[in-house]
């Protein structure tokens, strides 16, 4: 409290020193886990198109050898499983972080069909506000749940390929190994098509791009 000695009146002046500094809109452990998710995923991704195309499920589907990962099918494995080991244990330490912390929770939750028609309609008529990025819209909150889960399902497919003797209770789950192998294109055809809108929304709202740089 400052007293104005000229008029006797009392007024209350901010202590800017005692005033906290406001958290981060992601902290520093998410945007590290983020961006280690982001590169081993797209990693996997362009590897898994070039061992796609040496044996295609769809045969009149074949990836551009252009956009693709390793040069050749030996190598592209070596990109492939070098980058699951990081997608696998990043993920977990993602996900138990976004547990403890109950971020999980309190970003993705509540979550209803109503507000995610609502949110969707009011985006695809550029009337969706973006103006707090500390709270998500409902498609946002749907979009990452289900890249997320994606993810889970892509990890798990892999392994009922790349070790379908070894589990063949995951293997059997996908419906044994051609549909699993079916079920991981499918589920990096997802996960592709999750990138595109991604780029697409940040280059719309490029804030967003630097919150998760700097965290602010």
């Amino acid at each position: 409290m400052v007293i104005d000695m000229d008029t006797t009146k009392a007024t209350l002046t901010p202590a800017h020193d005692s005033v906290p500094r406001s958290s981060p809109i992601h902290p520093l452990w998410l945007r590290v886990t983020h961006w280690l998710n982001a590169f081993a995923a797209l990693i996997m991704m362009f590897s898994g198109w070039r061992i796609y195309d040496a044996s295609p499920v769809f045969r009149g589907i074949v990836i551009p050898p252009s956009i693709t990962l390793g040069g050749w099918l030996g190598g592209a494995l070596q990109w492939h499983f070098a980058a699951m080991w990081l997608l696998v244990f990043n993920g977990i330490v993602y996900l138990a972080l976004n547990l403890a912390s109950g971020r999980f929770v309190a970003k993705f939750f509540p979550l209803s069909p109503r507000a995610v028609l609502r949110d969707f309609i009011a985006a695809v008529s550029g009337k969706l506000s973006h103006a707090d990025l500390r709270q998500y819209n409902a498609v946002q909150k749907l979009a990452y749940l289900a890249v997320i889960v994606d993810l889970v399902v892509l990890v798990l497919s892999g392994l009922a390929i790349w070790k379908s003797v070894q589990f063949p209770l995951l293997r059997e789950l996908m419906g044994g190994y051609d549909n699993a192998r079916i079920v991981h294109f499918c589920a990096m055809a997802v996960m592709a098509a999750f990138v595109v809108v991604h780029v697409a929304m940040v280059a719309l709202v490029p804030r967003s791009l630097l919150t998760m740089l700097r965290g602010r």
